[in-house]
C-alpha cells in the first residue's frame, strides 16, 4: 500500500486507498482503487501511468464509473468512512467552455496490475 501511494502521489495527494487482497491469504490481488484529492490530479495519473512497466509489470490505470466499497467494513477508520458517505475526492468548481475536461469530478483511479 505504501509503495503504491508514493508512486502515485507524485500527482496529487491520495486521499484513498483500497489495495484488494484475497480473504483466505492476505495476499494482494494485484489491484487497488485509490483516490486523489482532486480531479486533476486523477487525469494527470491516468495519462501518465497507464501502460508503463512498474518493477517488470505493465500497469493499467483507468477512471471508475462507480465505486463499490467492499462489503466487509466493520474496522474502517473515520476518514474512510467519511469517505464512503459522501464520496471520494473534492468537488471542484465548474468547468468553463475553454476547460477541456468532461470527466466526473468524483471518479476514483483503478490501478491494475498484470
Amino acid at each position: 500500500e505504501g509503495d503504491v501511494i508514493c508512486v502515485f502521489s507524485q500527482y496529487g495527494e491520495v486521499v484513498n486507498i483500497n489495495l484488494v487482497r484475497d480473504k483466505k491469504t492476505g495476499k494482494s490481488k494485484g489491484f487497488c482503487f485509490l483516490c486523489y484529492e482532486d480531479q486533476r490530479s486523477t487525469i494527470l495519473a491516468v495519462d501518465n501511468f497507464n501502460g508503463i512497466k512498474i518493477k517488470g509489470r505493465t500497469i493499467r490505470v483507468d477512471h471508475v464509473a462507480s465505486y463499490r466499497p467492499p462489503k466487509d467494513t466493520d474496522d474502517l477508520d473515520d476518514v474512510t468512512k467519511a469517505l464512503r458517505e459522501k464520496g471520494c475526492g473534492v468537488k471542484t468548481p465548474p468547468h468553463t467552455s475553454s476547460d477541456s475536461l468532461s470527466e466526473d469530478d468524483n471518479v476514483p483511479v483503478k490501478k491494475q496490475k498484470g
